[in-house]
């Protein structure tokens, strides 16, 4: 009942185009993976307790006031933060509405309700991280939800692109998707060695003498070089797959798609050399940040491309549409 009144009121709204859907689309792409960089803008400049309490920025106020203990500027940039979640939200909203008035097929419905959904998720691990005092473990899944995010609203990109009446186009041989679902988990392993990393590294987020930021307790070398190897497993991955592909023939869209990805994770292991020689600057930690949704991003427009909906002659959909 509910839900059907819900569409009427949806059905009032402008019928958006798929082009439309798709700015929408990549809007949440750009927010989702915009607010993983500000949170490690908030990080690295100290700010992560600049705004002390969660959902209010200071008991009894949304807004920053001031408070002898807490610098404005911290307070501005975490706030700024908090600010940034609204837009996230707004896009999450917009692209549920637009998919819903334009009545996509269910796959694509379902992607987009993960936007709002994994939102709330985003929100309530951020109010966690703040009451328990930064401590690593939050921070590190706060980001990693974040990349999640990254990779389904890519994923969300790609399937309002295609036709809702079209059927499944294998674009490579099984064994080479499975090689890239494989680079995947690679990549998995490479942010959560990342942010162990970050758990156990200069950055806590906040410098307060009387409540320290409880650190991961490894030797960070050793974490460093767990997250070096397994970049160096994902490229590795990526190269064999390149190869691969090359051999049975690859279309344009799968050949850019595999070179930027493979420029951008050459160049996320160049940023990491560099913070690594040089004591890890504030600076390099937001970017890095930002290349890992990048890479992230990235993949998964690559598994993307390597099975589409296409429409075909009735005569050979079913034969198009069975598994390679």
């Amino acid at each position: 009942m509910l839900s059907r009144a819900f569409l009427r009121l949806v059905d009032l709204l402008p019928l958006p185009s798929v082009r439309v859907q798709r700015i929408i689309a990549f809007a949440v792409v750009l927010t989702q993976a915009g607010i993983s960089v500000t949170g490690a803008i908030v990080r690295v400049t100290s700010s992560g307790l600049g705004c002390p309490t969660w959902p209010q920025c200071f008991p009894g106020s949304f807004t920053p006031v001031a408070h002898a203990e807490v610098p404005v500027v911290h307070q501005i940039v975490e706030f700024t933060n908090r600010m940034f979640t609204f837009g996230v939200t707004l896009c999450a909203a917009l692209v549920v509405l637009a998919v819903l008035r334009a009545r996509r097929r269910r796959e694509v419905a379902a992607y987009a309700w993960a936007m709002p959904g994994g939102t709330v998720l985003q929100a309530v691990i951020g109010g966690i991280t703040v009451r328990t005092g930064l401590l690593w473990w939050t921070v590190a899944v706060h980001l990693l939800v974040s990349m999640l995010m990254v990779w389904l609203a890519v994923l969300l990109f790609a399937k309002i692109g295609e036709p809702d009446d079209g059927v499944q186009v294998a674009q490579a041989p099984a064994p080479l998707r499975w090689l890239t679902a494989l680079s995947a988990v690679a990549l998995c392993g490479t942010l959560i060695a990342g942010t162990l990393v970050t758990g156990a590294g200069p950055h806590a987020g906040d410098k307060s003498a009387e409540k320290p930021v409880v650190r991961l307790q490894v030797e960070i070398v050793t974490l460093v070089h767990a997250h070096a190897q397994f970049l160096v497993a994902y490229l590795a991955l990526l190269i064999g797959l390149g190869f691969g592909l090359a051999a049975v023939g690859m279309n344009r869209a799968i050949q850019l798609r595999l070179t930027v990805l493979i420029a951008l994770v050459c160049a996320q292991g160049l940023v990491g050399v560099v913070q690594y020689f040089t004591h890890v600057p504030a600076a390099l930690v937001a970017i890095h940040v930002g290349g890992a949704a990048a890479c992230t991003a990235a993949t998964a427009a690559l598994w993307a491309a390597l099975r589409t909906r296409e429409k075909v002659a009735a005569t050979t959909a079913s034969a198009i549409a069975q598994p390679a």
